[in-house]
């Protein structure tokens, strides 16, 4: 009896053992980390959050006004998650260049999803990545630049951007994809320089000082059917880079295209009516190149709804509709009714 008592109390400590081994071996499950100013979530400070969350975590900021700096790095598949972009604001503490940051030297930051608030600006930056991979931006509204340096597989999409002194969005030595989003009063609208590889899609870019687009460097782009308006000029191409354009509008710019005979362009099924010239040479000064023009391209209105007031999607009479394998140009899905009689006029 004895040594059977003594066998049994044995396994039982075992057992207990080995369940503390497993339970300190299992991995947390994933949470939610709430951020609100009135004291009502786990923190009132979002960088103390964001220092908090492990793996898989999520940080939920509630409705406010965040007077707060906040910077992300050391950290792997954490989602910050705000309450929608007009509810909540990052305004920055002014203690460093731009509000938010993602990923630092040297340190990384891998697998960050960034949603629903509005990011202010300050020193003429308001995001910065660097270092980074797999950096998602999502339904954000960023007042001021967006700046990113040696990060990977970044991708923005359905954000406003704008309102910046010099670029909205700039990019160097990285690769990044821009999907459906408004790029709108800058000095320029996307800046990519270096060795970047960089994808634009569906995203209209709009009343830039100068160009919507500049691509230099050895950088590759791809512009997909984006709506390039109402800015100074289009897209240019210089240095060595290497760029396919297809299916995009280029409208009521200055220029369309201005190239340099450096790079290597290829133009398919784009749309340009532009006041000075939609194809130029870049050199000193630029030249009219009409030759430039590819056979698929076209010299045509592409009649949008109303283009003073950034509604630009196509009528349902315009041409730019089932063109080359497209089932439409430009960023936008047309009407399919004709709009309302007063804005037939426009």
């Amino acid at each position: 009896m004895r040594q059977a008592f003594l066998v049994a109390m044995l396994c039982g400590c075992v057992g207990a053992c080995v369940g503390m081994a497993w339970a300190e071996d299992a991995p947390s499950r994933p949470q939610t980390i709430t951020v609100a100013l009135d004291g009502s979530g786990d923190f009132s400070s979002i960088q103390e959050a964001v220092d908090s969350a492990g793996k898989g975590d999520t940080v939920l900021i509630k409705a406010g006004a965040y007077a707060q700096d906040l910077t992300i790095h050391s950290k792997e598949r954490i989602a910050i998650v705000g309450a929608g972009v007009d509810k909540v604001v990052l305004l920055g503490q002014g203690q460093m260049v731009g509000v938010l940051h993602v990923g630092k030297w040297p340190y990384g930051a891998t697998d960050i999803e960034i949603s629903g608030l509005t990011i202010n600006e300050h020193g003429g930056h308001a995001l910065g990545i660097f270092n980074g991979h797999r950096i998602t931006l999502r339904q954000v509204h960023v007042k001021g630049m967006v700046f990113g340096q040696q990060v990977q597989d970044v991708r923005i999409e359905d954000c406003v951007i704008g309102g910046s002194e010099t670029t909205g969005v700039h990019f160097s030595d990285s690769q990044a994809t821009l999907v459906g989003n408004f790029i709108h009063d800058n000095d320029h609208g996307v800046n990519v320089t270096g060795a970047s590889s960089v994808r634009l899609e569906r995203n209209i870019i709009t009343r830039n000082l100068f160009e919507a687009v500049v691509i230099s460097g050895q950088a590759h782009a791809v512009l997909l059917k984006n709506t390039l308006v109402n800015n100074g000029g289009g897209a240019a191409f210089l240095g060595l880079s290497t760029i396919e354009a297809s299916g995009n509008i280029l409208s009521r710019n200055k220029v369309g295209f201005l190239i340099a005979t450096s790079s290597q362009t290829k133009t398919t099924y784009n749309a340009l009516s532009n006041s000075e010239a939609n194809f130029m040479r870049a050199g000193s000064p630029n030249v009219q190149a009409p030759e430039l023009m590819a056979e698929s391209d076209m010299t045509v209105d592409p009649r949008f709804v109303d283009a003073e007031h950034d509604d630009f999607r196509l009528r349902p009479d315009a041409m730019l509709l089932n063109r080359g394998g497209y089932e439409y140009l430009g960023a936008l899905p047309p009407l399919l009714t004709p709009p309302p009689a007063h804005k037939q006029l426009q």
